[in-house]
This record gives C-alpha cells, sequence and structure tokens, in this order.
C-alpha cells in the first residue's frame, strides 16, 4: 500500500518486500486502468520512474486494483530504460560529435531523426525499432545521392545508426517479439499484450494471483470448489510439454469481483484492520470469527448505502465471508484448504518470489498460480503464534500448530531464521474433513479387502499394532481408520503431539475417547507433558485402547511397557517412521533405545509406502506388508525369522496378497486371538471363514457405493453403523448356530445393507 505523501497521481514510491525492490505507482483517480500494453504514456512513465530506479524487480499500478509485472516483464523496460541512459548519457548520441564529422548542416536532420527513435524508446520500442530501420534505410539511399566529400560523414551516421540498431536487435523485448514482427504495423500496441499481462489483486489483499491461463499449456480437468453456495471458487488443471509438475490454477471469488465492490472491501478492510482480535479472543477461533463475520455484514451493508451500491442478500455474505478471510482469516491459504483434493500446500522461502506447491489426491505435485506476499506471510505467523501459544522466532525458529476453520482442519509447521535462512516457510497438511476408512481406502487401491477384513481381524483381537512408512505415506490417516474398526463401547486414549488424528469425528460417531496433547519433540521447553510422561498417564487412566499420534523419540519405551501391559486387554497402536518391519525393529531398537526383548511386544506391523511409474512422474499410496512379530527370536528377528509376512504387495498385479503362512494357518498371532475365543480355538478353518466374512462385506460396501452412485455409504458414519450392524448380527447368529458363520452373517447383513440403501434413495 502507498504511504499518504506518495498518494499524488503518478508518484510513486520504492519498498523491499521480500529480498526484492517493488516500485509503487500511484494511478488512483487516473481517468483509465494503467496499462503497460494499452497506454504508450503508461510505458513511457514507467521507464522514466526505472532510469531513476535500476534495481526494481517488479512494479505494480496501484488503483482500485493493483496491477502487478512480474520480474520478467519488469525485465524487459529495465533492459530499456537502461539501453536509453547507455545512448543518452554515456554514449551523448544526440550530442553534435556524435552526430556529424565535418559538415553541421546536417545536424539538425540527424538530431530529429534520433530524438524520435529516443523518444519511441520509452512509449513504444517496437515502434522506435521500426522507426530506426526506416531511418538506417533512408540514409543509405541519401549516402548514394550526395557528393563524394559527403560520403565519408554520412558513413559515420549510418555505422552510428547500425550499432543503435544492434543495440536494440540485443533487448529481450526485441528478442521475443522477433517471431511477431512480419505482421507487425507500427503503432499497433496488440503485440505488446503477448508479453505484458499482469497479475491483477484486489487492493484489500496483497498476494499475487496469476489470473490467465497459460497458453503454451493443455487442460487436463476443470472443478468448483465451495464451501458455500456464494463463495465458489474455480480450479484448473493444465499441463505444459515440458514441465513435469502440473499447474494447479484457481479463480477465488476475491479475484472475479465487480468494481463496486473491490471499492466496499478495499474502505470496510480498511476499517476493521484497525480492530484486529487479540489473542486471547484467538482461543476460540470460530466464535471469533462469527463475530466478525457480522461486524463485516453490518460495516459492508452500511458502505453500500453511503456509496449507493446495491448489494442483495447472496453478495453481502460473500463480500463478508472474503472479508473475514482477508482480515482475521489467512487469505487465499483458507481458499486452498476448501479443496478436499488437496493433501499438502507448501510456501517455500523467500516467500514473495516462489509460487505456492500443492499436492493433490489425482495429480501429485503441482505448481500454482498464486504468490504470497511478506506482508500476508508475516501476518499469518502472528496469527499462528497466536492460536498455539507458542514461540516464533531467532531462539524458537520452529513452530508446530493446528488450524481448524469450520470443517476444514489442517496441520501447520512453520520455520524461519535462522534455520531458513531467506525466512519464513510454511508446511500445511490437509486432513480430510471426514476419517478414511476401510472401505475408501479399497476404493482407492490403498488395500484390497481381504487386508481390511485381516487388519479389522486384529484390531477386533486387540493387538498392539504399528504402522510404519516414510513420510507422506497415508500411516496417520490408515491409523484412523483402524480406530473406527475399535468397537465404540470401549474407551480410547489418544496420545500425539500434533493433532492430526480424527478425534472430533469420532466423538461425533459416539465414540468414547480421551485426547491427551502432549510436548513435541522438535520444543525444547514448553509447560506440555512430554510423550513419554503422557503414555505413562494413560496407563493410571483405566482400561483403555491406546493410540499413538507418532512414535518418535524416548516415548518409545513407555510405549512398550504400555504394549506389554495391554497385549491381552485392549488394542495398543501407532504410527512410526520405517520402510520394513526390520527398519522398524533397528529404529525402535537402536536410535530409540528399547531393549531388543521389549520389541517383541510388537504383534504387527502394517508398512505402507508410495510406490511409483516406471517413468517417475507418477505415485500412488500402497500397503506394502502386513507382518507379524513372533516371540521366539532372542537378538535379532530378521536373522532368526521372528518376522512374518502374513501379506506381501505384487507389485505386478498391483494386489496385496496372502502369504502361504497365512493361507496354511502359519500364524501365531492370530491363532493366539483364537485362543481366546469359544469355537475358534483351534478350528483355523472358523477363523480364516471370519478374516473372509469381514473382508466381503467390506467390499460389497464399495461395490454397492459405486452402483447406487451414493460414496456416502464409504464414510466414517455408515462405516461405524456397518460395523455395529455386523457385530450385532455374528452375536445373534453366535446364540443360535454356535459361531458366527459367514454363510449365515453375510446374507443377514447384506439384506440389511440394502434396505438402508433403498432408504437413502428416498
Amino acid at each position: 500500500m502507498l504511504k499518504k505523501e506518495t498518494r499524488k497521481l503518478y508518484s510513486y514510491e520504492i519498498q523491499r518486500k521480500g529480498g526484492e525492490d517493488v516500485i509503487y505507482i500511484n494511478y488512483l483517480g487516473a481517468p483509465y486502468v494503467p496499462s503497460l500494453s494499452e497506454y504508450p504514456e503508461v510505458m513511457e512513465r514507467t521507464v522514466d520512474a526505472l532510469i531513476e530506479n535500476p534495481n526494481v524487480s517488479r512494479i505494480v499500478f496501484v488503483q482500485q486494483k493493483n496491477y502487478n509485472y512480474d520480474f520478467n516483464e519488469t525485465s524487459y523496460l529495465l533492459e530499456l530504460a537502461q539501453l536509453y541512459v547507455y545512448l543518452v548519457k554515456q554514449e551523448k548520441i544526440l550530442s553534435q560529435e556524435k552526430l556529424v564529422t565535418n559538415y553541421e548542416n546536417f545536424f539538425s536532420q540527424r538530431y530529429n531523426e534520433v530524438f524520435s527513435v529516443l523518444l519511441l524508446l520509452k512509449r513504444d520500442p517496437l515502434a522506435a525499432y521500426s522507426e530506426l530501420k526506416k531511418v538506417i534505410i533512408n540514409s543509405k539511399i541519401f549516402l548514394d545521392k550526395i557528393g563524394p566529400e559527403y560520403k565519408a560523414d554520412q558513413l559515420n551516421y549510418i555505422n552510428l545508426l547500425e550499432k543503435i540498431f544492434r543495440l536494440f536487435e540485443e533487448t529481450k523485448l526485441l528478442k521475443a517479439a522477433e517471431q511477431y514482427l512480419g505482421e507487425y504495423q507500427k503503432g499497433d500496441r496488440e503485440i505488446y499484450h503477448k508479453f505484458f499481462k499482469p497479475d491483477v489483486i484486489p487492493n484489500f489483499t496483497f498476494t499475487r494471483l496469476v489470473s490467465d491461463l497459460p497458453e503454451d499449456a493443455e487442460i487436463i480437468d476443470q472443478y468448483k470448489v465451495s464451501q458455500e453456495d456464494y463463495d465458489e471458487s474455480y480450479v484448473t488443471i493444465l499441463k505444459r510439454k515440458d514441465d513435469p509438475k502440473l499447474i494447479y490454477h484457481i479463480v477465488p471469488p476475491e479475484n472475479s469481483l465487480k468494481e463496486d465492490y473491490n471499492i466496499l472491501l478495499n474502505l470496510a478492510r480498511g476499517v476493521l484492520i484497525e480492530h484486529q482480535p487479540k489473542a486471547e479472543e484467538f482461543t476460540d477461533t470460530e466464535r471469533t470469527r462469527q463475530v466478525f463475520f457480522n461486524i463485516a455484514k453490518d460495516l459492508l451493508r452500511d458502505l453500500a448505502q453511503n456509496k449507493k451500491i446495491a448489494l442483495n442478500y447472496e453478495d453481502l455474505n460473500k463480500l463478508s465471508t472474503i472479508l473475514v478471510r482477508h482480515t482475521i482469516g489467512f487469505g487465499l491459504i483458507e481458499v486452498l484448504l476448501q479443496d478436499k483434493n488437496l493433501q499438502d500446500i507448501s510456501l517455500n522461502s523467500p516467500i514473495p518470489m516462489t509460487q505456492v506447491f500443492v499436492r493433490h489426491q489425482e495429480y501429485d505435485e503441482c505448481s500454482t498460480n498464486i504468490l504470497p506476499s511478506q506482508e500476508d506471510a508475516d501476518s499469518w505467523a502472528a496469527k499462528f503464534r497466536m492460536l498455539s501459544g507458542r514461540p516464533l522466532d531467532e531462539a524458537n525458529p520452529i513452530l508446530d500448530t493446528q488450524l481448524e476453520i469450520g470443517r476444514i482442519r489442517a496441520r501447520i509447521a512453520i520455520i524461519q531464521q535462522p534455520l531458513s535462512p531467506e525466512g519464513l516457510s510454511y508446511s500445511i497438511r490437509r486432513h480430510r474433513e471426514s476419517p478414511w476408512t476401510l472401505p475408501l481406502f479399497i476404493k482407492y487401491k490403498m488395500l484390497n479387502d481381504f487386508a481390511a477384513g485381516l487388519l479389522s481381524f486384529l484390531i477386533d483381537g486387540s493387538r498392539t499394532l504399528l504402522v510404519a512408512g516414510t513420510r507422506s505415506s497415508g500411516k496417520t490417516s490408515l491409523l484412523g481408520s483402524l480406530m473406527l474398526e475399535i468397537i465404540p463401547k470401549f474407551r480410547i486414549i489418544s496420545i500425539e503431539d500434533s493433532l492430526e488424528l480424527p478425534i472430533d469425528s469420532l466423538r461425533k460417531l459416539n465414540y468414547d475417547i480421551l485426547r491427551m496433547k502432549v510436548r513435541s519433540a522438535l520444543l525444547k521447553t514448553t509447560t506440555e507433558v512430554s510423550a513419554e510422561d503422557g503414555i505413562r498417564t494413560s496407563l493410571r487412566l483405566g482400561d483403555s485402547c491406546l493410540i499413538i499420534g507418532e512414535v518418535r523419540s524416548v516415548e518409545a519405551k513407555a510405549l512398550y511397557e504400555a504394549m506389554r501391559v495391554g497385549a491381552l486387554a485392549n488394542v495398543v497402536a501407532g504410527t512410526i517412521h520405517g520402510a520394513s518391519p526390520y527398519g522398524v525393529f533397528d529404529r525402535v531398537v537402536n536410535d530409540l533405545e528399547v531393549p531388543a526383548t521389549s520389541f517383541k511386544a510388537t504383534d504387527i506391523i502394517v508398512v505402507c509406502n508410495p510406490i511409483k511409474s516406471p517413468d517417475g512422474l507418477h505415485s500412488w499410496r500402497r500397503i506394502l506388508q502386513i507382518t507379524e512379530v513372533r516371540k521366539h527370536w532372542k537378538e535379532d528377528p530378521l536373522r532368526e525369522k521372528g518376522f512374518v509376512d502374513l501379506m506381501k504387495y505384487n507389485v505386478e498385479t498391483d494386489e496385496l496378497e496372502p502369504t502361504e503362512d497365512l493361507k496354511n494357518g502359519d500364524s501365531e498371532i492370530i491363532k493366539d486371538i483364537a485362543s481366546n475365543v469359544k469355537g475358534w480355538a483351534g478350528n483355523w478353518d472358523a477363523v480364516y471363514d471370519n478374516i473372509l466374512l469381514r473382508a466381503k462385506i467390506k467390499k460389497e460396501l464399495v461395490e454397492v457405493a459405486e452402483k447406487a452412485n451414493d460414496l456416502d455409504i464409504l464414510e466414517a458414519k455408515f462405516n461405524t453403523l456397518s460395523n455395529h450392524m455386523f457385530h450385532k448380527i455374528s452375536d445373534e447368529v453366535r446364540q443360535e448356530v454356535g459361531l458366527p458363520l459367514s454363510e449365515k452373517v453375510f446374507p443377514l447383513w447384506q439384506k440389511w445393507l440394502n434396505e438402508e440403501v433403498r432408504k437413502r434413495k428416498r
């Protein structure tokens, strides 16, 4: 924004923004929308400013909207400004000694010819180039007509013109325009639209957004994103020929508003920005946002009446939502978080010079058309400090926190100097609004129905289980889906340093659940309890399933105490980084210093990792193995065959396949579960039948959901209801025939499912 003293029409100021000098030129009150391509006087005025400020790397015209020209576009004009300075001040081409050698009578005409070229250089460089070419041709024609005594003088003049012409040809703008010059007519400014396309930024925000779709890109997909009907954004996925990353191009509602509405928002923002909420108000963000939303509506309604701008109810809500987003909210980051297809959002330093990157569920890594400003980045950091109650400064350059806006949940990781030498950087992990379920994972092929049935069986069998994998492999999402397999009557205690598990969703489904928030392993000092103490405390809180968000540090010893205590009573499960069962063993025993004998408390290790296509451009999340940990080994479970795969991923079929050990009943963990169940002890066929029954039910859910075109059937609410009916029907069949046989349970459950689907269609 311009300071008051520089708001005179056409005045400018230089501001240092995120490592670059930006020139802001004031066009408030101008009779036209400023445009380098449309108006020669705008181009001339800009070149004059660049002559005085050669270190500028970005140009912004300030009006009701800001018109931003990026570094590449600015460099075209910077080079012309430098050429002008070189010709006039260094070469002094308008001086008499440069223009004539002996005959002063030629000076006036030559001065006018060169001066007209220099004048055009700032206003219309392609016209200047065309005019210079014409002057050279005429000068050569004149050379043939004059007497021999004038030829040397004329040749010197022609050499000067040709030197200037060569300098013209070497400029970036002329090289870029070369392919279009065949059809160019002097004075036609349409050609400049190919090189000067400003990002249009509403005046109530600082973040830049490239509004035009790239001309050299193919459209792959288009869809709408919205939380409310009046707050719709439009997403286009594009592919450039030589770019391995796709482009995620978004047009939010704030960038397609009428001019009157931009004026209203700019005025309203100026008022609201003076009344930012205090730190204590950020503890209840939902209430604070609602209060500001109501204030925004009243303010916009009053401003619209004063300015005689028509504003209907829907547009009032739309403008109020945008205003809240760009005052106490997080701007276009909130718009991105509305897209359910996005999994990760990255803002790399230096933020003002780097576009936002996203990880898309369907299209992997994408670059975006968003360039946040340093003002916005600093403002967001301040708000996250208030939200978390934690410091973010040079002494504490790391901040882990959460963001919740309505149904949207996200984990926020921020780093700054000195850890990030070029300033603030953000990594944002968007959590799914509803928890992942095993049927959903079947649909997206992370696992198959048999694996889902096996995992469901192991959870019901109260096993200790670790979900392992690399970063972004889906560990936490899978752990959340396994929590939904716990019968809701059992109490659950979750322990997390970063709140990522879908606890709120489980509460809404009537799960008996207690969440404990512990100190991050990255923090040196804080008032929060350590993860180790949190786990030990959980053992004193009564009989419960124990879920650990992630095993990172010294809390591993306490976790294995919990596993040994709870192995035959309730589920104990968590996530850990590791690419294989032995990798998990190595990390737990050698890195986290858990005794090798204690590691035997682990029953099952589930390894999930992304697999890649041969070209390296695509990846998909998959469970690669489900492995049981046997108890007979003494020192090394790999060498002493303590790891037995129950299921293994086949890359050729893209399927998890049961191993011969599982099919032949050679699983000590499953037999141990069966030994405590009447009718299953020593009856492998009955146990295997139950795993197949669970698999068949999960598969049927997916098939019916797709056939009915009702994917809500795969979501947590229906999944929990389905599990309840499975257990209820199984109990009824058990009482009738002694065992919950698949041939009797499945038809009854299927009948219930079909009735539920019919109800949903009504």
